[in-house]
């Protein structure tokens, strides 16, 4: 399998960190740059963009575009050579057409255009199903789910042996909200790359039936 740079697609609960998870043990030093752990190291480290991040979450406010276009690319401008040379994958970013546009711009000028971009079309019910399932450990933000993907131990994470947690915006109501925002916010981000020949949508109810078709998409790059 030739270095990639691949874009997951995916409404939330579409099982994007469960597809990563699954590359990494195929594709060697496979980088993920997901925005959620890169807002939560700087949260952490309470950096200046993590202490700006912290009083819209606070807030219960959205994150600005600009905020996170800097985060990422930012930290893409980062990587070593070896490290772009390298296969790596974009998780929950970019989420808008103005954010896609920004990345190429980013992008572009340092010859690290994606390759692809891949959207996990799962349907409604099924991610439905796996939300009541799922828990998470709030820290690190590794998401497990009692149903297919279980932690060790029952009720703890594997890494620290910390609790885990159900999220207090994991139910019906507010998932079908977040599915509907979705939804509206990627079908100009999915025209966006169906014209430049980067998109492939991939289906199934479960991540063992959409895993082998991403694989044999990339293999194909």
């Amino acid at each position: 399998m030739n270095p990639f740079r691949l874009l997951l697609l995916g409404a939330p609960g579409a099982g994007k960190g469960t597809i990563t998870k699954k590359l990494r043990s195929v594709v060697p030093n496979l980088q993920s740059i997901a925005s959620g752990d890169l807002l939560r190291q700087e949260i952490q480290q309470k950096s200046k963009l993590g202490q700006i991040a912290s009083k819209y979450i606070s807030r219960g406010m959205l994150i600005p575009d600009d905020l996170i276009i800097s985060l990422v690319t930012g930290h893409i401008g980062k990587l070593s050579k070896d490290e772009v040379a390298r296969s790596w994958l974009l998780d929950g970013f970019p989420r808008t057409l103005h954010q896609a546009i920004a990345l190429d711009s980013v992008l572009g000028p340092r010859g690290q255009n994606l390759t692809s971009v891949i959207e996990l079309d799962v349907p409604e019910s099924a991610i439905l199903g796996r939300i009541e399932t799922r828990y998470v450990h709030v820290p690190s933000g590794r998401i497990y789910n009692s149903s297919y993907n279980p932690p060790k131990v029952r009720g703890k994470d594997d890494v620290t042996g910390e609790p885990l947690e159900k999220r207090s915006d994991d139910n019906e109501q507010t998932i079908i909200k977040r599915l509907n925002d979705y939804n509206t916010k990627v079908k100009p981000l999915r025209e966006y790359y169906k014209e430049k020949g980067l998109l492939t949508t991939v289906r199934g109810d479960t991540s063992d039936i959409i895993f082998p078709q991403v694989v044999e998409h990339l293999e194909k790059l």
